[in-house]
């Protein structure tokens, strides 16, 4: 097994930062301490790695990802390959990604079809979340199984897509009682769809049919009042609640005021909802906007979403910072939606930036290192039973490991990236920062912009329950 010597750098954690060298045997970390204490046995590693002048972080951990995720009538354009290899590059080293059950679907045979998409094929490792389409007895009896034996303690609903994820109110109170007793987690998509697909039945009726009505006809409210169902029904079934994807002030205000009375609620965001606005991306001229139709949508920058996102990172009423990242090309795909905004596929691809875009935050002073940490890292380890084997660089965890550059520089772009996308919703954004090396359980996956890893090294992720359960 190899040995690898990490040294000169400052290792960060969710709790501040110290001077450390880290020292690697084989997949794990086996020791931390004072600059040059390993300088005896350094001769004898099979790598060293000078990390002078820069940051030594755990691997970034992305837990919302929907590669290959059929939706629109096309699926999405990363595979689990290009995905992985993709979010490696950023200094991403463990996804979670969903498996979808649809209704009528047996929840054990969606699992399965997601185990043939991602094994053998992914650059990092993986878990998964399970998406319940259709809540029944069978589906809840699935989900006993899963959580008990399959490491699959995370269940997702929709309060949105009648006729495709949608569940009733009913239906989402039978899955949050059932994750009660068995201590799993459940993520819920707050929106109310039957009344958005009113409002967007009407737009196309009065001839709306470009991109920016996607987020018009997703108007805040639809997201502040589906936020406070799902907290009311969580709170009857006693059981805590992820809400995903949250991008409206309202809705934050909403899950404030929740955990400020004891609820036991988290919120995750996205960098889109953080750096993208309705007014400066979705409603660009002609069809251009598509490429930034994401739902929850994208929201307007004059009514301060986006600072409202920022200030709830530093609050802590958002936990966690995930990508969503479901990536589709503007030719062919996008493109379904030419004359017809809800027609066109909802996704924006991000795997590969959400480090970075988070990073920069810490250079404009919204959020500090060890929050940057913090939020990319350690709580969704923590959140989705992946602590301490990741998300943080100890002896014993997995040696998952991003040596950071505050002093390069990254500028995005659709010429530069690595997502199987023909566009970036990013792009000329710059990055007072630089991804120098990434390595996945002691292997070096990327060095000097340069993929070195392999398809297939990733591992299944059999995960724990929640360390945020009451």
């Amino acid at each position: 097994m190899a040995r690898v010597l990490i040294k000169g750098g400052r290792v960060l954690s969710a709790t501040g930062g110290q001077n450390f060298d880290v020292l690697i045997d084989g997949d794990e970390i086996a020791a931390l301490a004072t600059p040059g204490h390993f300088a005896s046995i350094e001769s004898s590693c099979d790598r060293v790695l000078d990390a002078s002048g820069k940051y030594v972080l755990p691997g970034g951990v992305d837990v919302h990802t929907h590669m290959e995720l059929p939706f629109g009538g096309t699926s999405a354009s990363d595979t689990f390959a290009t995905g992985t290899v993709a979010a490696a590059f950023g200094g991403t080293t463990s996804i979670v990604d969903f498996a979808v059950q649809r209704t009528g679907e047996d929840v054990h045979d969606s699992l399965a079809l997601w185990h043939e998409k991602a094994g053998g094929n992914c650059a990092i490792d993986y878990g998964f979340h399970q998406i319940i389409g259709g809540v029944d007895d069978a589906a809840l009896r699935a989900m006993a199984d899963l959580a008990t034996h399959e490491g699959v303690t995370s269940f997702k609903l929709f309060m949105a897509y009648p006729g495709v994820f949608y569940s009733d109110d009913g239906q989402i109170l039978r899955a949050m009682q059932t994750a009660s007793e068995l201590g799993a987690t459940i993520m819920m998509h707050a929106e109310n769809g039957p009344a958005i697909d009113v409002l967007v039945a009407q737009a196309l009726a009065r001839g709306e049919f470009d991109p920016r009505f996607h987020s018009l006809t997703r108007p805040v409210e639809m997201e502040e009042e589906a936020t406070h169902r799902a907290i009311m029904l969580a709170k009857v079934a006693k059981t805590p609640l992820y809400i995903v994807h949250v991008s409206a002030r309202e809705a934050i205000e909403t899950i404030a005021r929740a955990r400020d009375l004891g609820a036991n609620v988290f919120a995750e965001t996205c960098p889109q909802y953080l750096y993208l606005s309705l007014e400066e991306h979705l409603s660009l001229p002609g069809f251009e906007g598509a490429g930034y139709v994401c739902s929850t949508p994208l929201r307007s920058r004059a009514e301060g979403h986006q600072d409202s996102l920022w200030r709830a990172l530093r609050t802590n009423d958002v936990s966690v910072v995930s990508t969503d990242h479901c990536p589709f090309c503007m030719k062919d795909q996008k493109e379904l939606g030419l004359g017809d905004f809800s027609k066109i596929p909802n996704g924006i691809g991000s795997v590969e930036h959400r480090m970075d875009l988070l990073y920069q935050g810490v250079v404009t002073g919204e959020i500090g290192l060890s929050r940057w940490v913090e939020l990319a890292s350690t709580t969704p380890a923590r959140m989705f039973g992946l602590y301490p084997r990741k998300g943080v660089i100890a002896p014993g965890s997995d040696a998952d490991i991003v040596i950071y550059d505050p002093l390069g520089s990254t500028d995005i772009s659709v010429k530069t990236h690595h997502m199987n996308m023909d566009y970036s919703a990013y792009e000329g954004i710059h990055i007072d920062g630089r991804v120098e090396t990434v390595l996945s359980r002691g292997r070096v996956i990327v060095e000097n912009r340069t993929f070195t890893g392999a398809v297939g090294h990733g591992q299944f992720l059999r995960r724990g329950l929640s360390q945020y359960l009451l």
